[in-house]
């Protein structure tokens, strides 16, 4: 076994031994993908060169303690290059040579692309053109928050820089000066299907990183020397740092060398054989890479509320309170509460999508502008940011338009594998937000919302649940899902009221009631003027809050469907995967009667109360629903 200690970071006799582990990342990356039938060795070997210098001589990180907060980050951007990786953490003794080779079976933590299943790995990428993004989120919460000196660095292929979403994470980089940030781009030239965008055109990509504000180093990313002078030197104040490294797809093995014929394409035993003879055997080379620094050496600048373990109970915070019958919009009941959070819960950060004024989030700035970020307008970037300074111990919300979060989606879908909790709030859905059209009218985000992995999706219906669901969402695991509404609505739950997860609120409960109309947000409100309107014709129903969407109250459901037999959903949302389609499911054993009003057709720009009436949701439309259903009477 061949044992690499860190050393200075300068060109010498050191960088034979990088050269060395280089080889045996190249090889591990062939045998992982062979054993497994399954893979991309050939992007794993491009980078190796780059990922072996910054393992040995550069990543500063205590491999024995994942938790230590002031090591560094790696993300693997180019997820699909997880042989690499997982060849880097058998080198630095994180994993045996057995778990290497058993590489993407099921049950085991070396998966196709990089979960936090393992510990090393902050969160899951694959989905090209995220890595930036996480990295930029993780490297402002380092910058703008008290806590341990670390930095953040992200390996990159060429072929994601046609993704929108790196130039988002590039321009808040840069807006932002974060000089703790290193981003590396493997600029092998080859993606899936033939050459990249600009191929090995690196000026071109120099020229627009420079554009973001990074400070851009182009080097030959097989060149140990110039890749160990360039990661020394990406430390220029004040501005993140870029990479460019032109490489080979294939490096180490001449039959495969820049073809693009083996993208993603295990090499079959024999080729595997040889390429492994090519670059010198089977090795055993292990690495001790710099750590960080002893902590005594450095200020205790650790904000005292993120010493705690996760076992710890969050502080308690009472939410804001309102008189029954006063008229405010739930999106304004939601800033309030993050004030009140921000008050008594010192981890709680707000990132806004530059629409705070509208979503109610601008109330915290106010009062605490310093931990509160502006992303303006870019949806992907405030999601990944939040992920970033959830990972970093920080409790964040964040909102936009319920409209706008779809834009983010693939983030979401990405961090519900395995990542830390974030908090979301989508204002102005529906067809009640009334002349702004349908183009601003969030009337898919509960189906995107209810489909996420472990996600809990809420939806209040007045300002004291709004208040108290804001509250609650500070102690949900995952992903967290507020919906909120435009117009001012009557208070109508006393401020002792309590609002569980996975509860609901049942009004007007009758032994002769002929059904059960289940609203939330806007709806409840015309579920009530439509129950009052029903009695008045000798039709009594009781009204179901389903404030809580995902998980949802089955149990209510089931008894109000067993002693009404006919139930009615109303929402101001898509009948594909919301309220509708919650409660069929939940009532799919249970022989009842269900018809569900939603906006099927294409809404327009009219006043909400027309826009309601148009869609069928509206209290006279519910009301008529349920005299078809019950029929004549007497």
């Amino acid at each position: 076994m061949t044992s690499i200690s860190a050393g200075v970071s300068s060109a010498g006799a050191d960088l034979d031994s990088v050269a060395d582990l280089a080889r045996q990342l190249r090889v591990d990356s062939i045998r992982a993908t062979t054993a497994a039938g399954s893979g991309h060795p050939t992007s794993s070997m491009s980078a190796a060169d780059l990922a072996a210098v910054l393992l040995a001589r550069h990543l500063r990180y205590d491999w024995s303690d994942p938790s230590r907060r002031d090591n560094d980050y790696f993300i693997l951007s180019k997820g699909h290059a997880s042989p690499l990786l997982y060849a880097m953490y058998r080198a630095v003794g994180a994993i045996e040579e057995k778990e290497l080779l058993e590489t993407y079976r099921r049950g085991g933590r070396l998966e196709g692309h990089p979960t936090p299943r393992l510990p090393w790995v902050p969160v899951a990428t694959g989905s090209l053109g995220q890595g930036i993004a996480y990295a930029t989120g993780m490297a402002l919460a380092g910058r703008a928050m008290p806590d341990r000196p670390y930095r953040v660095w992200v390996l990159c292929g060429d072929g994601e820089m046609a993704e929108g979403s790196v130039w988002e994470a590039l321009d808040k980089a840069g807006l932002h000066k974060l000089d703790n940030l290193t981003v590396i781009v493997d600029v092998n030239r080859l993606g899936q299907t033939g050459p990249t965008e600009f191929g090995w055109d690196l000026d071109a990509y120099a020229a627009r990183m420079r554009a973001f504000g990074a400070d851009v180093q182009v080097i030959d990313g097989h060149d140990l020397g110039a890749i160990d002078a360039a990661l020394q030197n990406a430390t220029v104040a004040e501005r993140p740092t870029v990479i460019l490294a032109r490489t080979v797809k294939g490096r180490g093995y001449k039959r495969v060398a820049d073809s693009p014929d083996w993208h993603g394409k295990p090499l079959p035993q024999d080729m595997a054989e040889e390429a492994i003879a090519e670059l010198g055997g089977v090795s055993d080379v292990r690495v001790r890479g710099p750590i960080p620094r002893d902590a005594a050496d450095e200020p205790d600048q650790v904000h005292a509320a993120l010493r705690r373990t996760p076992s710890e109970s969050r502080p308690h915070v009472t939410a804001p309170t309102y008189e029954v019958g006063e008229e405010m919009a739930t999106r304004k009941a939601y800033g309030q509460a993050l004030v009140a959070l921000g008050e008594h819960d010192p981890d709680v950060v707000v990132l806004d999508g530059e629409v705070g004024n509208s979503t109610g989030s601008q109330q915290f700035e106010k009062a605490h502008p310093e931990r509160y970020f502006q992303l303006y307008i870019s949806e992907q970037q405030m999601v990944a940011t939040a992920v970033g300074f959830a990972e970093r111990g920080w409790r964040p919300y964040a909102a936009t338009f319920a409209a706008f979060v779809s834009r983010a989606h693939d983030f979401l879908r990405m961090s519900a594998i395995d990542g830390p909790a974030i908090r979301l709030a989508g204002s102005h859905c529906g067809v009640e937000i009334g002349p702004d059209g349908p183009s601003q009218m969030g009337l898919e985000d509960l189906a995107m919302m209810r489909a996420l992995h472990g996600s809990t999706v809420l939806y209040p219906s007045d300002a004291a649940s709004a208040a108290k669901l804001t509250v609650a969402m500070n102690q949900i695991p995952g992903i967290s899902y507020l919906r909120t509404t435009r117009g001012s609505y009557p208070v109508l739950y006393q401020p002792d009221e309590a609002f569980p997860i996975g509860g609901s609120k049942l009004w007007g409960e009758g032994a002769d009631d002929v059904a059960t109309l289940v609203g939330a947000g806007v709806t409840l409100h015309e579920c009530l003027k439509a129950a009052t309107e029903l009695a008045h014709d000798g039709l009594p129903v009781r009204v179901l809050d389903l404030y809580s969407i995902k998980p949802i109250d089955a149990v209510a459901l089931q008894a109000c469907a067993e002693q009404t037999g006919l139930m009615v959903t109303v929402e101001d949302h898509r009948p594909e995967g919301g309220i509708g389609e919650a409660v069929a499911a939940a009532l799919a054993d249970v022989p009842c009667t269900l018809r569900r009003l939603a906006v099927d057709a294409l809404p327009g720009s009219d006043s909400p109360e027309r826009n309601l009436a148009a869609a069928g949701i509206d209290a006279q439309s519910i009301a008529a629903a349920v005299r078809e259903a019950v029929g004549p009477q007497g």
